[in-house]
């Protein structure tokens, strides 16, 4: 009998090579090539075809081809047009990310950091599924009596249905598959009443496909994939073939059947999807669940989405009964504008179609190093190096000489050029122990010459601002707006919004080092 041919594949970046190395010449990683066996020992590769046509032209001999014909494929005049209703999921934010709501026979991979909540989410989402569709929630950390105290501790009361192998052969009367787990003495939620989710502790791909057929749900969930084996491989689950082809099994019963798959997807220390880059570019939409474990709340980040727009935000609050949709999210990312301290300022930043007003802080002190320190919290660090640099060039603040300190309140990354400007009025207000009227928010891109350049959905940030109570905004000069019940005041540098920004100054006050021809 024939020796297997075995080749090793990296970990990182899914690379095959003939032989182990140390380094992967692909993505540069030490210690990642992982033997795997090149196919499943046994099995035969199918001929691609074309053998006829290779054939006659190496013997010169009349091709015997016949007339060209489709098989299986179709043309757009055949395909019908059928309109796929979305459903709704029942939580407002997920069915923003997701461009509308649940797309019937997609495959949506959720990823993130352990303990932020993503199997939380799946279960409450499942629950509220289950009203309407049959749902199978398949988990392979967790046993169903795990699962079941979890969904008691969320509200679900009335129990779920745990498929085990003690109860799949048991029907009642009626036909139905009986809830041995079942404690009829609690009460009984009304959300829960007439569910259809069933839970299924398993790993083993076979098994879980098995079910798939024999229950015909309408949504699978996959908690994780990084768990679920295929028997057909010699490698370990989590592996880069395990995970690459137990993705591709469920995605073709995913489109023939119809059947939307949620799949849990482990993340690396770098915050990555664990797996080949390849599960990314095999499912229709990725999400990452993000969260600071200091703080409650949670965002849901689209990364792709062959079905809406990218980089939509949806923002979660966990709370003691789960995960909690943020009506107006600027809420959690505004302090308290009754009581301003120096050093603030308000932006408009934009996460996809969704702004959200933010508030910013900077700290400016004189340094102690030879160095001075430069620290951002939720913002790009080269930017405010780049803003820093601006202020002293361009306007005369020696901030070679000083730390400088700029955080996002709550913790919201804002990496966008539009909150340039705020930047950059926050670092001078704390500067000049000055505060900045609370009333105004800043909107608008720092250019290396001091200029102030527009930005994109400036009429969707204004909006946002005057539905906050917000009386005046500071935006780039050369574009027009509709009346939008805010005052909106247009400069062209930083120093005019300086001026601006900060009440009750002058340019004395900023004691300037540049020349005339700046100043005009």
């Amino acid at each position: 009998m024939a020796k297997p041919k075995t080749v090793f594949i990296c970990s990182k970046c899914a690379a095959e090579f003939s032989q182990w190395f140390g380094k992967c010449s692909n993505c540069d990683t030490y210690d990642s090539l992982v033997e795997q066996n090149a196919t499943p020992f046994g099995v035969d590769i199918p001929s691609r075809g074309g053998v006829g046509n290779w054939h006659a032209a190496q013997t010169g001999a009349k091709s015997t081809t016949k007339p060209a014909k489709p098989r299986a494929s179709l043309t757009f005049d055949q395909i019908s047009d059928r309109q796929i209703a979305r459903w709704e999921s029942g939580y407002g934010e997920l069915d923003r990310v997701l461009g509308g709501g649940v797309v019937p026979g997609s495959m949506v991979l959720i990823g993130g950091d352990p303990g932020i909540g993503k199997s939380t989410l799946l279960l409450q989402v499942s629950n509220q599924l289950a009203q309407k569709y049959r749902i199978l929630y398949v988990t392979g950390e967790e046993s169903g009596q795990q699962v079941k105290l979890r969904a008691s501790r969320l509200g679900m009361s009335k129990p779920i249905n745990v498929v085990t192998e003690e109860n799949k052969s048991q029907e009642n009367d009626e036909g139905e598959t009986d809830n041995l787990l079942e404690d009829t003495d609690k009460p009984i939620n009304p959300l829960s009443i007439g569910a259809d989710l069933y839970v299924l502790p398993e790993t083993d791909l076979e098994e879980i496909l098995r079910e798939i057929d024999s229950l015909k749900p309408n949504l699978a969930v996959i908690d994780s994939i990084q768990t679920v084996f295929f028997p057909a491989l010699t490698s370990a689950p989590g592996s880069v073939a395990q995970v690459r082809e137990c993705t591709a099994a469920l995605m073709k019963v995913a489109k023939h059947e119809d059947i939307t798959m949620l799949i849990v997807g482990h993340v690396t220390k770098e915050g990555t999807i664990a797996g080949p880059r390849v599960l990314e570019h095999l499912v229709d939409t990725v999400l990452y669940f993000e969260g600071d474990r200091f703080a409650s709340h949670r965002l849901l980040r689209t990364v792709k989405n062959r079905f809406g727009a990218t980089h939509e935000i949806g923002i979660f609050e966990m709370v003691s009964e789960g995960l909690r949709e943020v009506d107006n999210p600027s809420e959690l990312f505004l302090g308290n504008r009754d009581d301003p301290a120096p050093g603030t300022a308000i932006v408009v930043a934009c996460e996809g179609t969704r702004p959200i007003v933010v508030e910013l802080q900077a700290l400016v002190s004189p340094t102690s190093y030879p160095s001075p320190r430069r620290a951002g919290t939720g913002i790009d660090y080269n930017r405010l190096v780049q803003i820093l640099a601006v202020l002293e060039k361009r306007v005369g603040i020696p901030m070679s000489k000083l730390d400088s300190y700029v955080a996002s309140a709550g913790g919201l990354n804002v990496e966008e050029p539009a909150v340039d400007l705020g930047i950059a009025i926050a670092i001078v207000a704390s500067f000049r122990d000055r505060i900045v009227d609370p009333g105004t928010v800043l909107i608008g891109e720092v250019g290396l010459g001091g200029q102030v350049r527009s930005v994109s959905q400036m009429e969707l940030r204004l909006k946002e601002a005057a539905k906050l109570g917000f009386k005046r905004a500071i935006v780039p000069k050369g574009q027009k707006f509709p009346d939008l019940n805010i005052e909106i005041l247009q400069v062209s540098k930083v120093i005019d919004a300086i001026i601006a920004a900060i009440p009750h100054q002058s340019l004395e006050d900023i004691d300037l080092e540049t020349d005339d021809e700046e100043d005009e």
